[in-house]
């Protein structure tokens, strides 16, 4: 049985559309990008992702040692395509134990990365980039600032890359050592990337 779509900032179910509205809406969020079933951790899921995103689907390339991608969402409609996407992976934590991480990509307003983040808002909010950066990601030829967010038991960074909300959410929060040294990224949207990804678990870390 297919999932059915929820609210991506609160998990919620949703009213689907109507004659009188062709949006997704949250009880609490109003009109939302419903958050569909969470795609598995293999090259099929990775293909029906991107057949439907418009937003970057960032992967760290090459992985850090250990790690292994471990799933996929989106958060859109067909009216609307995928407006925002997460990318898990899960590995060894360098200070010890296991760790889990999300990339999520999203226009604003979508609410996915902050969700994750467990924050009320849709965005980084008030004060957000004031200081000087506290990491750093590599895409193409430029790097691209992120700022630490304030979040309950977990690390959590958020920047702009491209016109899109870049989030990496890290658990627990001292996997945030991941991003002392810049990470490279990779767009699995772009053609012509032969990578053998290694695949593990689906995260516990993704709804559902």
């Amino acid at each position: 049985m297919r999932a059915s779509p929820t609210c991506p900032r609160c998990g919620a179910s949703l009213r689907g559309p109507s004659v009188w509205s062709s949006a997704w809406h949250c009880d609490l969020h109003g009109g939302v990008d419903p958050l569909g079933a969470v795609h598995s951790p293999s090259r099929d899921g990775l293909e029906g992702l991107l057949r439907t995103t418009g937003v970057p689907v960032w992967l760290p390339w090459p992985l850090p040692k250990g790690w292994l991608v471990t799933g996929f969402a989106g958060a859109g409609d067909e009216r609307t395509g995928m407006r925002g996407c997460v990318v898990a992976l899960s590995g060894p934590n360098p200070v010890g134990g296991p760790g889990d991480l999300l990339l999520v990509s999203e226009e604003p307003g979508v609410g996915l990365g902050a969700r994750f983040a467990g924050l009320d808002g849709p965005d980084p909010g008030e004060g957000f980039a004031t200081t000087q950066p506290h990491a750093f990601v590599r895409f193409g030829n430029h790097e691209f600032p992120l700022w630490h967010v304030d979040a309950p038991g977990r690390a959590a960074f958020a920047g702009e890359v491209m016109g899109h909300w870049l989030w990496a959410v890290l658990w627990p929060d001292t996997a945030g050592v991941l991003l002392i040294e810049p990470i490279t990224l990779r767009d699995l949207r772009d053609p012509g990337q032969e990578l053998d990804l290694p695949f593990g678990a689906r995260s516990p870390r993704l709804p559902g």
